[in-house]
C-alpha cells in the first residue's frame, strides 16, 4: 500500500532528478568566456573568430542551442531549428545562437564540423555561431556529453526555458509560441 502511494510521487519528481544542468529560469547562464575560437565571423568568403562571452547574449530574444560537435547531437533538435527558420522572426529583435562544443566531437571530425558551421553561416549570416573548443559551456552549465541543450532567453539574457536533450513536438511548438509572445510584448 505504501509503495502505491510513493510510486506516483517519485515518478513526478524523476524529471527533476534527470535534469542535471544548472540553468535556472529567471537567471542568466553561468558566465563563460570562450577565447579559443569563439564567435565565427564572415567577411566575404573568409571566416575568422573573435573571443566571445556569454554576457553578449543580452540585447535580443534568443533561442540558444548548445550542441556537441556530433551528427547525433545535431539531429536531436533539428525539428526546432526547422521551426525557427519557418517562423521568420524579425532579425532586429531575435537571433538564433548555436554554440558548438568541439571538445565533444568524434576524434578527427573537427574539420568537417567547422566546414558545416561555415556552410550554415553562409546560408544564415544573421545567425550567431560560436565554437567552444574547450567545452567551457558544458562544464559551467553542467550539461550532458554528446547532447543538445536548448535555452530560450529574453532580451536581458535571462533564461525563460531550458532543456537538455531532444525536444518533443509539443515542446518545439511551445518554444516557438514563447518567442512569439516575447516579441509581441516587447513591441507593445
Amino acid at each position: 500500500m505504501m509503495l502505491r502511494k510513493l510510486l506516483p510521487v517519485s515518478l513526478l519528481l524523476f524529471p527533476l532528478l534527470a535534469s542535471a544542468h544548472n540553468l535556472m529560469v529567471g537567471q542568466r547562464v553561468t558566465p563563460i568566456n570562450v577565447t579559443d575560437r569563439g564567435e565565427m565571423l564572415m567577411n566575404g568568403d573568409d571566416f575568422s573568430y573573435r573571443p566571445w562571452k556569454s554576457a553578449q547574449l543580452e540585447g535580443k530574444i534568443r533561442v540558444v542551442q548548445y550542441i556537441a560537435g556530433r551528427t547525433s547531437a545535431k539531429k536531436k533538435n533539428s525539428l526546432l531549428i526547422k521551426a525557427i527558420k519557418a517562423a521568420n522572426f524579425p532579425r532586429d529583435r531575435f537571433q538564433p545562437t548555436t554554440i558548438v562544443n568541439t571538445d565533444d566531437e568524434i576524434p578527427g571530425s573537427g574539420f568537417f564540423v567547422r566546414g558545416k558551421l561555415e556552410k550554415n553561416k553562409r546560408k544564415y549570416p544573421w545567425a550567431q555561431f560560436i565554437v567552444d573548443s574547450n567545452g567551457l559551456g558544458r562544464q559551467a552549465w553542467q550539461l550532458k556529453e554528446e547532447s543538445s541543450t536548448i535555452l530560450v532567453l529574453d532580451k536581458n539574457g535571462k533564461i525563460q526555458w531550458a532543456k537538455d536533450g531532444a525536444l518533443t513536438t509539443d515542446e518545439v511548438y511551445n518554444v516557438i509560441a514563447m518567442v512569439h509572445d516575447m516579441l509581441l510584448k516587447e513591441q507593445n
